[in-house]
């Protein structure tokens, strides 16, 4: 008897741990989805024309007729997504959590089908505050208040569009919130010298900073929510560390250079739902901007020489941009019909600037688009058309005007999606 008492009293424990370890662990779930479009000419996109961002310029033969109005069709399974939510025992007096998310959407055209992050983090909630730290979505893309649009672009170039490291912390009092963030870089960079890179970034010794300000009510037995919140988004750039010239007597220098580039954003964004209508706007005021998938990037405007003892000196300025979008959708449990609107408009630069621009966008003056969409919802299937026309005004930029385009085109692609998910 005194055996069976003492097998008990080491058993005992060992099994309420389990059961308590059985809370614990990671919930997989995801869609497995395939898109089916069809585009009305050659666009400017990610992964086969998967994720379109704009219309393509004209590009005239020696017949001066336009090779890129040719249209073009695809049937791609790679935004197949499969996510894990975490869940772990408290530590430091916080619940704590994870999430990973993956997808078959590669990291360029020769790895598409590729495996890919695109979350990875860990979580600190202290009630009153929260710490998030690994790779999440840019905290310029509000994840309660971004177009719910069929298309994978979900609204680029006029939402701010992108998944970087980071650290970020919220504080939260009442219905508010403030959100503090240092970004770093990796599938979504900056352009350069070097082509779209995290290393201008990094070798500016300065992460990107963030911070944000939210208010949020939410009436879970009406089904309503009011979201109203505002931010400012600062980012420093170095370009290069080095610049090789030649003299006179063609003899080659190699010069260290510390020349960086910064841009300021502002963004403000709303959403209110309602049973049966949910409306969304945000705005945004950018620079530096085109790693967000928008227009955007920066421009050389004075290359001073010096002399070869001192060394050179290269003066960058971002090139401006603004853009708005509206999402309004409704919120049937069968069926659900949408509207999106966006524009975007190149603001040019705070001065003359060379030939030399780094970005996206700077032979545009403005973009807009309009896609109405439908919806099905049946158990776990979904199946979406979307109807997206997107219009570019391509147009020569004026280096001599603060960069500002003239002389403008419209191009216009008009793009059918038909999207069939299955969730699990």
């Amino acid at each position: 008897m005194k055996k069976l008492w003492f097998i008990l009293i080491l058993v005992l424990p060992v099994l309420a741990m389990a059961q308590e370890e059985k809370k614990f662990g990671i919930q997989f779930s995801g869609f497995v989805k395939t898109d089916i479009f069809y585009d009305t000419r050659q666009t400017v996109d990610l992964r086969e024309g998967h994720f379109l961002i704009l219309p393509a310029n004209e590009k005239l033969d020696e017949n001066n007729k336009d090779i890129n109005a040719h249209p073009s069709f695809n049937f791609l399974s790679i935004q197949t997504r499969l996510n894990g939510n975490i869940t772990g025992p408290d530590v430091l007096k916080a619940r704590t959590s994870g999430y990973i998310e993956a997808e078959f959407f590669g990291t360029s055209n020769a790895d598409i089908n590729g495996f890919r992050l695109r979350h990875a983090y860990a979580m600190l909630d202290w009630k009153k505050s929260e710490l998030l730290v690994g790779q999440f979505w840019h905290p310029m893309f509000i994840t309660s208040c971004f177009p719910a649009t069929i298309s994978f672009n979900t609204g680029a170039p006029f939402e701010p569009f992108s998944r970087n490291p980071q650290i970020r912390y919220t504080f939260r009092f009442s219905k508010f919130r403030l959100i503090g963030t240092a970004v770093a870089q990796r599938d979504f960079s900056n352009a350069g010298p070097n082509g779209n890179s995290s290393e201008y970034l990094r070798n500016s010794g300065i992460p990107e900073t963030n911070l944000k300000f939210e208010f949020n009510s939410v009436n879970a037995e009406k089904g309503t929510e009011f979201l109203a919140g505002a931010g400012v988004d600062y980012k420093t750039l170095q370009p290069t560390l080095f610049i090789g010239l030649i003299d006179t007597n063609l003899v080659a220098h190699t010069y260290t250079v510390d020349d960086k580039v910064s841009g300021l954003s502002y963004f403000a964004y709303y959403k209110m739902k309602f049973k049966p209508i949910t409306v969304k706007i945000q705005g945004t005021m950018g620079q530096l901007t085109d790693n967000l998938t928008m227009l955007g990037g920066y421009a050389v405007t004075d290359f001073l020489t010096g002399d070869y003892e001192v060394g050179p000196t290269t003066e960058y300025k971002p090139m401006n941009i603004f853009a708005v979008w509206t999402d309004i959708h409704t919120n049937g449990a069968k069926w659900e019909g949408g509207l999106f609107g966006g524009y975007s408009e190149n603001l040019g630069f705070e001065k003359n600037i060379s030939v030399t621009f780094y970005g996206r966008g700077s032979d545009i003056k403005y973009v807009y688009r309009i896609a109405p969409r439908v919806a099905y919802k049946a158990g776990k299937m979904r199946f979406a058309f979307e109807i997206e026309e997107t219009v570019a005004a391509y147009g020569t930029r004026n280096n001599m005007n603060k960069g500002l385009v003239e002389n403008v085109e419209e191009i216009s692609n008009l793009r059918f999606l038909l999207g069939i998910f299955y969730m699990f």
